[in-house]
């Protein structure tokens, strides 16, 4: 499952209540290396996810626009926007370190394939081609990966 720069796996993000079927799509990341733990592979996830957001920045487009098929899939998760933003970038050691206490107090559950991983520091390994998914069980648990 790995590539020349990393190792490719795929999330799937469910928060509870409704839910359209199809936006529940598997979204890729590539991590640099391999976690051994599960504290590891949820540093990985947040720090991309940090890394992205300070990304997104209004690069001066003059119209911002979407699509309706854009919109009708923001609005299936919950969230309506333009995608870009204002305001200080994110820390990315702070929100690993909100990750893992909402991990540890319940706020979501962490599923590799059928197994829940409920251990941070056990040792994580999966299977090429294991889905991961990602359960919001709180509505705010200030863990926010676009759901």
């Amino acid at each position: 499952m790995g590539s020349a720069m990393g190792f490719t796996i795929y999330v799937r993000m469910k928060k509870l209540g409704k839910q359209k079927k199809e936006s529940l799509r598997s979204i890729p990341y590539e991590l640099e290396k391999r976690p051994d733990t599960v504290r590891a592979f949820l540093a990985a996830l947040v720090e991309l996810e940090a890394a992205a957001y300070n990304a997104r920045r209004d690069e001066g487009q003059l119209v911002a626009y979407l699509t309706k098929g854009e919109i009708k899939d923001q609005a299936d998760a919950g969230k309506v926007s333009f995608g870009l933003r204002g305001g200080k970038d994110a820390d990315a050691g702070a929100a690993v370190e909100n990750a893992i206490q909402c991990f540890e107090d319940g706020i979501y559950r962490v599923f590799a394939g059928d197994e829940e991983v409920t251990e941070l520091e056990r040792e994580f390994t999966w299977d090429e081609g294991c889905e991961f998914t990602f359960i919001r069980l709180a509505m705010l648990s200030g863990l926010n990966w676009g759901w």
